[in-house]
């Protein structure tokens, strides 16, 4: 596919370096910085304003998939709108807008055909609520789901603490319709066997019916009954989104955001929770609302550097687990070493989607995890997938891949060896990045 990509930042780089590989990518941008850095990669590098008609109109040609991810929302939509006028071809070119703004965009993805825009995406509310769904799981760091809901995806991480530390996988004895289907061990990816043993902060990926994921969340150490004390600090999009998903649960929630102007009116629209005006690096502060006592605390303000200080300082004060956001790519790994359980990233919801258009037909859900190193993907298969009418254990499968689960006729199904996939069926595979290309060939 030919690629525009306007916006070299964090988000344009890393859609870059996802697709540059197999695709003809171009990037824009105004910053010379932004260029240089892109310059990194094998792709074409246009300083300039991605919104100008003029550049647009030189680059468009041929182009199939327009991304527009500068930090302007206006810009980002105007570059599809433009682009849209200039390609007559309406079928041709697909267009994505990365927007921010809740006056544009009031759920994490959106079609906006109407006006020029195939895809709109908000990362924050996708961060928000991705933060949302593992809230309740104290030892859970990653959680999605696939399948129309058929199939949970939950990444665990083990404390030193666990009892499952020096355990076979085998000895967990989880559900036939769960499978546990990566270990990430330090730097390390294993596709898992029951002989592995588990080590402490491994983290581990498991894939199942989420009717029978509560047992194993039991198994990793849910606490059974009363209500989850979460306290977040920051009331921007990503924290107001984020308590409005959590005020409906059964949690006790507290808020924390240092603009006056912004925590009275989020205590206006959320009247049931408790808002706080304060600096959530404030220890005096902190004390007094009993962030020792918290199940969770989330640090979600528009700095990575606050967020890392808000959450070692909470988990000093014996929070049991701190989420902290992280804008910057290359710190949340550096967050989780730091002592942060999970570093979440806005950028990533917009990759992932951005992934899925350029994966081409069968592709329902891209998720990527543990940053960038694997992907959990979920496909459909057709009449003319190759791996259609075959049984499982005779299809040659890249190393660093394996099909995980099956959603066939509506039942959830873990497949062994002798499993014969159909047309028709979701199929959720992960797989090592290396090993896409060749996973995707035997979906074609």
């Amino acid at each position: 596919m030919k690629i525009v990509i306007i916006g070299a930042g964090e988000v344009g780089y890393h859609i870059a370096k996802a697709l540059h590989q197999a695709n003809d990518v171009v990037i824009i941008d105004q910053s010379e910085e932004a260029c240089e850095r892109a310059n990194e990669l094998d792709v074409q590098v246009i300083q300039g304003n991605g919104a100008n008609v003029s550049i647009l109109t030189q680059t468009l040609e041929n182009t199939d998939l327009l991304v527009a991810v500068t930090g302007s929302d206006e810009v980002n939509i105007v570059a599809c709108m433009a682009s849209k006028l200039i390609v007559k071809d309406d079928g041709k070119l697909n267009t994505v807008a990365r927007v921010s703004n809740p006056d544009y965009i009031d759920k994490p993805v959106a079609k906006r055909t109407q006006i020029g825009i195939d895809t709109m995406i908000c990362p924050e509310l996708t961060l928000a609520s991705e933060v949302a769904e593992i809230l309740s799981i104290p030892y859970a760091i990653g959680a999605e789901y696939f399948a129309e809901g058929k199939v949970e995806m939950m990444e665990f991480a083990v404390s030193d603490a666990s009892q499952l530390v020096g355990k076979e996988l085998q000895e967990l004895h989880m559900a036939n319709c769960c499978i546990v289907s990566a270990l990430f061990r330090d730097s390390e990816v294993i596709i898992p066997h029951g002989e592995d043993k588990i080590q402490e902060n491994d983290h581990i990926v498991v894939i199942g019916k989420p009717a029978a994921m509560k047992d194993v969340r039991d198994k990793f150490g849910e606490k059974v009954g009363g209500r989850s004390k979460v306290m977040i600090i920051g009331g921007g999009i990503v924290g107001f989104y984020l308590a409005k998903l959590v005020s409906k649960g059964e949690f006790d929630l507290k808020v924390i955001e240092s603009d006056k102007e912004r925590s009275t009116q989020i205590a206006d629209e959320l009247p049931n929770t408790l808002v706080l005006n304060g600096d959530g690096t404030d220890i005096n502060l902190l004390k007094e609302e009993g962030v020792g006592e918290m199940d969770v605390v989330i640090a979600v303000t528009n700095s990575d550097e606050k967020n890392l200080l808000c959450a070692l300082i909470a988990k000093q004060l014996g929070v049991q687990k701190v989420i902290a956001r992280a804008d910057r790519s290359d710190y949340v790994s550096l967050f989780e070493m730091v002592g942060v359980d999970s570093a979440v990233s806005p950028r990533q919801a917009t990759v992932s989607e951005v992934l899925k258009l350029t994966m081409g037909q069968g592709i329902e859900t891209v998720t990527t995890i543990e940053g960038e190193k694997a992907e959990i993907i979920e496909y459909t298969t057709s009449k003319k997938s190759k791996i259609v009418g075959k049984p499982l254990k005779s299809v040659k499968f890249p190393p660093g891949a394996i099909v995980s689960m099956v959603v066939h006729k509506g039942n959830t199904i873990v497949p062994r060896g002798e499993y014969v996939i159909e047309e028709g069926d979701r199929v959720v595979v992960f797989a090592l990045q290396s090993a896409n290309t060749q996973v995707e060939k035997l979906f074609k």
